[in-house]
């Protein structure tokens, strides 16, 4: 799946995986949601020098340098804009998400 694609569990998985947070059994836990929650997603964000900028008609744009390579990606709320570009820093632009996300 593309990560300017991925929304609510399957982003918060991705997260997850990137973080090393989740489960032996490969699932994320009940309270993780860096996607909406700013306690979770704020410190990523920080950490990782993720930039974000509005673009003044509705869409915000999250971008990170690392390793010499430019990610950015959009979205309508920051921390989604932000959690997608984190994501694709670290897996790539496309990754493989388990399916039962998507149900």
């Amino acid at each position: 799946m593309r990560t300017s694609e991925l929304t609510g569990a399957a982003l918060d998985w991705a997260v997850a995986q990137c973080e090393g947070t989740l489960h032996d059994d490969g699932t994320v836990p009940d309270y993780y949601r860096p996607s909406i929650d700013w306690e979770q997603g704020g410190p990523i964000i920080e950490c990782e020098g993720i930039s974000l900028d509005y673009d003044g008609i509705g869409l915000w744009i999250a971008t990170i340098i690392t390793n010499g390579s430019v990610f950015t990606k959009v979205d309508k709320t920051p921390l989604i804009a932000a959690m997608r570009c984190y994501v694709a820093s670290k897996l790539g632009d496309d990754i493989e998400v388990p399916d039962d996300l998507f149900q």
